[in-house]
C-alpha cells in the first residue's frame, strides 16, 4: 500500500495543455492591425519627428521650442477649455445618470437616454459646429427667438466664438459621454447597501454621502479625466467653430504641420507629442481609478 502511495506521489502528473484557438487569434487581428497602423506607428513617428530637424539631424530644438510664449499660451488655453468642459460635463452627466438609474424615473426613459447619449457622444466636428451656429449663432434660431422676447444674447456680451462658446459646444458630447461611462458604475451599487443604511436609520443623503460617494469617487474622478482627454484632443469642432481666433494647441498643431505661414512640421511633431503625453496620462489615471471602483462593485 505504501509503495503504491510512494509511486503515486513521486510520479509526475501530466497536465493537459490548453489548446490554442487559432480562429480566436485571427478574430483579434483586425484590432491588432488597427492599433499598429493608427496608434503605435503614428506615435512612434511623432516621437522620432520631435527630435529631428528638417534635414534629419538629431536635435532638442523642437522640444525647447515648446517654451515659446505662443505655444505655452495655446497649451494653457487648451487645458482651461478641457478642464471647464470636463468638470461641467462630469457634473451634469453624473446628475443625469443618477436620476435615471436611481431616481425612480420611468423605466422607458433609460434606454431612450442611452440611445441619445450613444449618438450625441460621437457627434462632433463640422456638423456639431454648424448645428450650434444655426442654433445659438448670431442669426441662430434660439438667438432670434430670445431676441424676439426681449433677451439679446449677443447684445449682452455672449458669443459662440470665444472660450465659453467653445466650452458650451464641447458640453454637447461631454455630457452624454459621462452618462455612458458612469451608468455601469451606478448599476454596480448594490441594493442591499441602501437597505442596510435605511435599517440603521440613515437618510437618503447620508447613504449617498457615507456609502455611495466613497465607492463612486474614483470612477467619478476617472471619468472626469477621460472627459478632459477627450476635449484636449478635439480639433475639428474648434477649427470649424472658431477658425484661428482661439489659439488652442490642436489648432496651432494643425497650422504648424499643414499651414502656409507657421509651417514647421517637426515643431508640430513636438506639439503633438506633448498632447499625446497629456492625454495619455489622463487615460492612465482613468484606468487606474476605475479599476479601483471595480473592485468594490464586483
Amino acid at each position: 500500500m505504501s509503495s503504491v502511495s510512494t509511486l503515486t506521489a513521486t510520479q509526475p502528473i501530466e497536465m493537459e495543455r490548453p489548446k490554442v484557438d487559432i480562429v480566436a487569434w485571427l478574430g483579434l487581428m483586425p484590432f491588432v492591425l488597427f492599433s499598429l497602423f493608427f496608434l503605435i506607428i503614428p506615435t512612434g513617428l511623432l516621437l522620432a519627428g520631435a527630435f529631428f530637424d528638417k534635414d534629419g539631424a538629431f536635435t532638442f530644438a523642437n522640444i525647447i521650442g515648446l517654451s515659446k510664449p505662443s505655444i505655452v499660451a495655446s497649451y494653457v488655453l487648451s487645458l482651461q477649455i478641457s478642464a471647464a468642459s470636463a468638470l461641467g460635463g462630469a457634473l451634469i452627466g453624473a446628475v443625469l445618470a443618477t436620476s435615471v438609474v436611481h431616481g425612480g424615473l420611468p423605466t422607458w426613459l433609460r434606454p431612450v437616454l442611452n440611445t441619445f447619449c450613444g449618438v450625441a457622444s460621437n457627434f462632433a466636428g463640422l456638423p456639431l459646429a454648424f448645428a450650434f451656429i444655426a442654433t445659438v449663432g448670431r442669426l441662430g434660431v434660439v438667438t432670434l427667438l430670445l431676441k424676439f422676447v426681449g433677451l439679446d444674447l449677443y447684445g449682452n456680451g455672449f458669443t459662440l466664438f470665444n472660450f465659453w462658446g467653445l466650452t458650451l459646444t464641447y458640453l454637447y458630447f461631454q455630457i452624454p459621454l459621462m452618462v455612458l461611462i458612469l451608468t455601469p458604475a451606478l448599476d454596480g451599487l448594490k441594493k442591499e447597501w441602501s437597505e442596510a443604511s435605511a435599517i440603521l436609520g440613515a437618510s437618503v443623503w447620508q447613504h449617498w454621502y457615507y456609502v455611495s460617494l466613497p465607492i463612486l469617487w474614483p470612477s467619478l474622478l476617472g471619468s472626469t479625466l477621460l472627459l478632459f482627454a477627450n476635449a484636449f484632443g478635439a480639433v475639428a469642432t474648434a477649427t470649424a467653430l472658431t477658425g484661428a481666433s482661439l489659439n488652442i494647441a490642436p489648432i496651432l498643431l494643425f497650422a504648424q504641420i499643414r499651414g502656409d505661414v507657421l509651417h514647421d512640421p517637426n515643431l508640430g511633431y513636438a506639439l503633438a507629442l506633448g498632447m499625446v503625453l497629456i492625454t495619455g496620462l489622463s487615460n492612465v489615471g482613468y484606468i487606474l481609478l476605475t479599476s479601483r471602483t471595480a473592485r468594490w462593485l464586483r
